[in-house]
């Protein structure tokens, strides 16, 4: 008998998705930062065995759209929804209330619906069955697992209770693929999650990265990248005096390059001007967040 399933994951913003994730997947597949909406666009991931296969899809976290950008990224959440065999809400530990916002996205979905209590290495085990049983007494939800991506907690029983609940199917995906994303996507994000972390204010959420050119040769691989900005202030932000502060980004990102191909990397990155990108629609196109 094997099983597979669809399983969304959703929650605000900040909520841990993708670390939850990673820690799941055992790799850097979703890249983290401290900033809300780090995650823009729905990634699959894929865990795979001789028994089961489970597709987790990372979502943007749930927000009010304030441009067509956020519109896109929400629409995203709701398509992951729409296939879904489960629903797994990651909820930070610290919250006590789930938004209006979520809620909503609660109430609509008709599958099983499970929260993931997260970031429980901060609590006390008398803390951890409180919170648990507290949520499992608010009738949302059909299982609370406590979890935390710091130290793995709960990883292998958690994996068993999805395996459980999903339904009889073969696999959905080949079985050496570990994400329907390509490369140049992962390679890509690599440098959006170095200016997440070097930059502040607007700059982090203007910015979107392109990869231009991937060459593979015998010893190296050759990778050029564009850096697309919304006004030429930002475009200056961005690369810096004498450009020091883009050298950075692109030191920092080369090394998770080359642990993700495995191979040395040459890493070439240019910024470029797209006014107000993330409020017209062809662009939005060319970046991947509409059809």
């Amino acid at each position: 008998m094997h099983k597979a399933a669809f399983i969304s994951i959703i929650g605000k913003p900040n909520a841990g998705k993708s670390t939850f994730i990673n820690a799941l997947m055992g790799q850097h597949f979703c890249i983290v930062s401290p900033k809300a909406q780090t995650t823009r666009h729905r990634i699959k991931g894929f865990i795979t065995t001789d028994e089961y296969q489970l597709v987790f899809s990372d979502t943007p976290g749930i927000i009010v759209p304030k441009y067509k950008m956020q519109e896109a990224m929400m629409e995203a959440m709701k398509e992951s929804l729409e296939d879904a065999d489960l629903l797994l809400l990651i909820h930070d530990e610290a919250d006590s209330e789930l938004s209006e916002e979520v809620l909503d996205v609660l109430t609509n979905y008709k599958g099983q619906k499970i929260l993931i209590l997260n970031k429980v290495d901060k609590l006390t085990e008398q803390q951890i069955v409180e919170k648990t049983e507290h949520w499992k007494a608010s009738g949302h939800f059909y299982g609370v697992v406590p979890f935390s991506s710091v130290h793995p907690f709960n990883k292998s029983m958690l994996v068993n209770f999805l395996v459980e609940l999903s339904p009889e199917h073969p696999a959905y995906y080949p079985d050496d693929e570990i994400s329907d994303r390509s490369t140049r996507f992962f390679l890509a994000e690599f440098i959006r999650e170095k200016i997440l972390f070097f930059y502040e204010k607007e700059i982090p959420y203007s910015v979107e990265v392109k990869i231009d050119n991937f060459k593979e040769e015998e010893n190296l691989i050759r990778i050029s990248a564009l850096i697309y900005v919304e006004r030429d202030s930002q475009k200056a932000i961005l690369i810096g005096k004498g450009g020091l502060a883009l050298k950075k980004v692109a030191s920092e990102a080369r090394k998770d390059m080359e642990k993700f191909l495995d191979k040395p990397v040459f890493l070439d990155v240019f910024v470029k001007v797209k006014d107000n990108w993330r409020n017209n629609d062809l662009e939005l196109k060319r970046f991947g967040y509409k059809e």
